[in-house]
């Protein structure tokens, strides 16, 4: 079985790539969700990210989110610092997802694929590419914020341009080319790499 990444920067849809491979039966791990579950369920991590950030990352015994948010999207040391405290418990979640599927290929859609330095876990990285002012206006719909947010969440990430030539497959998702054919074909490519 393949293991397969699926990146892009925010805004670019992965989730959008990732449910049309699930509709076509392929098992998919959304690192965001998982990261988030995990940031409220795994005692460990809970402790670790209260020593980090205070007893008031939580609030009645839930991650405290906005709380959260206001500190690391403004400060670049607190979101790498929150990244390196999330990240080795999601990717080991991951993994232990990542070996209990089968079938041709399984895909973990998470953002941060090459900046937390997991790409080894995989035998191919699709990266998605939605050019800048789609995915600012995509983000201010979907999380319902201020451009000035959408635009300090994007300087916090790896530069598009060079994580899609560090990407094995490329999907389009410009509003221009239909997205569906390029992840059929994709899909085919994959399968058949698999057998």
């Amino acid at each position: 079985m393949l293991k397969i990444g699926l990146t892009g920067g925010i805004g670019a849809g992965k989730t959008t790539v990732a449910q049309i491979f699930e509709v076509l039966g392929i098992p998919v791990y959304h690192a965001d969700h998982a990261a988030k579950h995990l940031m409220e369920s795994h005692p460990d991590l809970v402790k670790k990210i209260k020593a980090a950030f205070s007893e008031q990352a939580y609030a009645n015994g839930r991650l405290d989110s906005a709380f959260l948010s206001t500190i690391v999207f403004n400060n670049k040391q607190k979101l790498e610092l929150l990244n390196s405290i999330v990240h080795p418990f999601t990717i080991r979640d991951g993994k232990e997802w990542m070996a209990k599927q089968s079938g041709p290929y399984a895909i973990k859609e998470a953002a941060l694929i090459f900046e937390s330095g997991s790409q080894g876990d995989f035998d191919k990285i699709i990266g998605v590419f939605a050019p800048p002012t789609l995915r600012i206006h995509r983000t201010i719909k979907r999380d319902h914020v201020e451009r000035e947010k959408v635009m300090v969440r994007m300087e916090n990430q790896m530069d598009e341009s060079i994580k899609m030539k560090l990407c094995d497959h490329i999907l389009i998702n410009d509003e221009q080319q239909l997205l569906i054919p390029q992840v059929m074909a994709l899909h085919q490519l994959l399968t058949a790499a698999a057998n």
